[in-house]
C-alpha cells in the first residue's frame, strides 16, 4: 500500500525555519516524483515544489524560489523541504504527494507532474 507521512510542521517565527518531512512506503521514491503543495484557509491548494530523481527535474514556486529547499534520502525513503525565511504568507497545511498513482497533469519548471496519491496535511504557521 503506497502511504506518506508528511510531518514537521508548527509554529515559527517570521524570519524562522522549518524542514517538512514525507515518509514514503509502498515505493521508492527515486522512482516516483514527489511534489509538496499547501492550501492556506480560504484559497486553492498550490503547488510548492516538485522532485523527481530519475530526471533530476525540480521545480519551485515563485513565491519560494531562493527560501525552500527540496531534497530526498533514498536511504530513509524521505523527501524533505527545508522552508528558510519563512513570511505569514507561508501559514498553510502543507501535503505531499506522488505520481506512482497518475493524477491530473500540470506543467510546471518545463516538466508534466501527474500527482495522484497524497498523504495528510501538516500545518505550518508563521507568525509576524
Amino acid at each position: 500500500e503506497v502511504q506518506l507521512q508528511a510531518s514537521g510542521g508548527g509554529l515559527v517565527q517570521a524570519g524562522g525555519s522549518l524542514r517538512l518531512s514525507c515518509a514514503a512506503s509502498g515505493f521508492t521514491i527515486d522512482d516516483y516524483a514527489i511534489g509538496w503543495f499547501r492550501q492556506a484557509p480560504g484559497k486553492k491548494r498550490e503547488g510548492v515544489s516538485y522532485i523527481r530523481s530519475s530526471d533530476g527535474s525540480t521545480y519551485y514556486a515563485d513565491s519560494v524560489k531562493g527560501r525552500f529547499t527540496i531534497s530526498g534520502d533514498n536511504a530513509k525513503n524521505t523527501v524533505y523541504l527545508q522552508m528558510n525565511i519563512l513570511k505569514p504568507e507561508d501559514t498553510a497545511v502543507y501535503y505531499c504527494a506522488t505520481d506512482f498513482a497518475s493524477g491530473p497533469c500540470t506543467v510546471a519548471g518545463g516538466r508534466i507532474w501527474c500527482f495522484g496519491s497524497w498523504g495528510q496535511g501538516t500545518l505550518v504557521t508563521v507568525s509576524s
